[in-house]
């Protein structure tokens, strides 16, 4: 299974594409989208993409590892990590073999409600 990367160029050529803003204007919505994500989660803040997931930051304390080449333990001092939740509509689009097409409406939040059609 050999999948695509989809990069930043790709991300404002999608912007490009389907919005019609200029390239240069694409490429500055989707550098401004990134950086106010990054910002958030530099101050430790949870965020959440309606329909898509959420980006967690994390306290870890400090523990003892184990250097795996000598066995000898060592202190791994506190951190914080980012962790990924993906919401249950995109792990069912994750999941989809296709038979099942995903019907997905504008709420009036303006978020995006997704669910398989039946029948």
């Amino acid at each position: 299974m050999s999948a695509k990367t989809v990069t930043r160029a790709d991300l404002c050529e999608a912007v490009y594409q389907k919005v019609g803003l200029s390239r240069t204007e694409s490429a500055t919505l989707v550098e401004l989208v990134l950086k106010e994500i990054t910002d958030c989660l530099e101050r430790g803040e949870t965020v959440k993409l309606s329909s898509f997931g959420s980006f967690v930051v994390r306290k870890k304390g400090q523990r003892v590892g184990r250097n795996p080449k000598t066995g000898k333990e060592v202190p791994i001092s506190p951190r914080r990590v980012m962790v990924f939740k993906p919401s249950a509509i995109l792990k069912q689009r994750i999941n989809s073999d296709g038979s099942e097409p995903l019907d997905f409406e504008i709420t009036a939040e303006g978020g995006k409600e997704g669910q398989a059609k039946e029948g």
